[in-house]
């Protein structure tokens, strides 16, 4: 599936978090805007950095009115174990049918050292209220990334609507 894009309606998922509780897009939006960002693998490198600088800029984030969740294909015991390791304040949801990541088209097809394999193509995205893509961010750079959403979240940052 192609990649949504700003101005889109956001694909609904229904996942299950590390305790087993499914969450829905539509009942986080309740809330506020939902920060959704797409992530390869539980305790790797980037993604250690990536979840970390959230964990790290959780007040901030907070203050915003924004949830946030991290999506992988991990299952529930590694999310469990992952959040529990660098102390995550924020749900980590199990996507291990690649539907919710299909459906967000970062499943892709990627290259290291001459062989292809599918996998997570790191990526946000931030859902306004209304259901609909305010920002995507792709190719995310792990470092530095939770700064680049706190400036889109405060307004700082326009996103090119297509």
């Amino acid at each position: 599936m192609s990649q949504p894009k700003a101005g889109d309606k956001a694909p609904d998922f229904k996942l299950p978090d590390a305790q087993g509780q499914t969450l829905a897009l539509k009942d986080l939006l309740k809330k506020g805007r939902v920060v959704v960002y797409f992530y390869p693998k539980d305790d790797t490198p980037g993604c250690t950095v990536q979840a970390c600088g959230f964990r790290d800029g959780w007040a901030a984030l907070r203050k915003t009115g924004a949830t946030v969740v991290g999506i992988s294909p991990d299952g529930r015991a590694s999310h469990a174990k992952f959040a529990g390791k660098y102390d995550l304040p924020f749900t980590l949801l199990s996507d291990e049918d690649k539907e919710t990541c299909k459906a967000y088209g970062v499943w892709v097809k990627k290259s290291m050292y001459g062989r292809e394999y599918m996998g997570v193509a790191r990526t946000t995205f931030i859902v306004g209220q209304d259901g609909r893509i305010e920002t995507v961010f792709e190719k995310v750079k792990p470092e530095g990334h939770t700064a680049e959403v706190m400036a889109a979240l405060s307004g700082k940052q326009v996103a090119a609507k297509k």
